[in-house]
């Protein structure tokens, strides 16, 4: 029987608890609920689901079969691996994932959300030796839009921020988007389907500082669309437009900067199949499928078990 690392990852999104065995995985996450008409939730909140979610996401593997030989745990702990970078969601997997490490007597591994989006996003393309050099990625997220340069550090990685946006997300622009035209949150699922049955719009060029730019002013504009008149559909559009154009331009700068390296694309806002279609083709960049571009539990699986095997003699 394979030996397995176990992950979890209490984003303020996702309840998420994953497998994994050098080779295979398996997750298993559910959306936290959030009322209609609102973007997102309060901390104490989110933390508050996550406790009372948990256990049925573990009775999820272990219904499988999958929580047998465990041989260490791996949780995200805070949102990037940075002073200061602190959110209290990712303490309910934090202290259940130390207390399964402590009970089998086996190593625990913390990791930051971010290098398990990384970690999971590679894994899934097929591409875990990226891991492995130095390669840029991307990730966008309902909190998060940042271009990083990533770089292996012991059995994980480090990843530096160059470039990316100097306010809102990506996802936050998607989310309010949503919302404002009666989705659902996250909506970045059912924006991307309402603007695939919308004609030809054009994006905004926002304004771009080497590879920095700025995406709030966007909100004001889909806004004004809305009050205009525009079809639902033109104003989903719109905004996924703009952020893909703004995404690829900033990406074929950090390519001239860095040639030769790979471009890895995480974190929810991934899953956008206009953003997958455009990067693919202009800057050849590697995409999760969708289920392991959004918040998992996989990456801190996947480097628990990286870990690990450094461990054993």
């Amino acid at each position: 029987m394979s030996c397995r690392a176990l992950g979890l990852d209490t984003s303020n999104y996702t309840t998420s608890v994953a497998v994994f065995d050098g080779v295979r995985g398996e997750n298993a996450g559910r959306l936290l609920d959030v009322r209609p008409g609102e973007l997102g939730l309060r901390q104490s909140d989110a933390l508050f689901q996550h406790i009372k979610r948990l256990p049925d996401r573990f009775a999820v593997l272990r219904e499988k079969g999958l929580l047998e030989q465990l041989t260490a745990v791996g949780a995200s702990t805070r949102p990037r691996a940075i002073e200061g970078s602190y959110m209290p969601c990712f303490l309910a997997g934090e202290s259940q994932g130390r207390v399964v490490a402590d009970t089998l007597g086996v190593p625990f591994f913390p990791v930051s959300h971010q290098q398990g989006h990384l970690a999971a996003a590679a894994w899934s393309a097929g591409r875990l030796e990226l891991l492995d050099g130095p390669f840029l990625a991307w990730h966008l997220s309902g909190g998060t839009t940042e271009l990083l340069y990533v770089q292996p550090e012991g059995t994980g990685v480090k990843a530096s921020r160059i470039g990316g946006s100097s306010d809102i997300s990506a996802g936050q622009l998607i989310d309010r988007t949503g919302v404002l035209l009666g989705l659902g949150f996250p909506a970045g699922r059912a924006l991307d389907a309402l603007a695939r049955t919308a004609g030809e719009v054009q994006g905004f060029a926002v304004k771009c500082d080497a590879l920095t730019f700025s995406l709030s002013g966007m909100e004001n504009k889909v806004k004004s669309m809305a009050e205009r008149g525009e079809p639902p559909e033109r104003v989903a559009r719109f905004a996924v437009e703009t952020a893909v154009r703004t995404v690829v331009r900033i990406t074929e700068q950090a390519q001239t900067r860095y040639p030769g390296l790979p471009v890895l694309c995480s974190g929810g806002v991934a899953s956008n199949s206009r953003l997958r279609e455009v990067l693919e083709a202009r800057c050849h960049a590697v995409f999760a499928p969708p289920e392991y571009s959004t918040d998992n539990a996989m990456g801190p699986a996947i480097l628990a078990w990286r870990g690990m095997r450094e461990e054993v003699p």
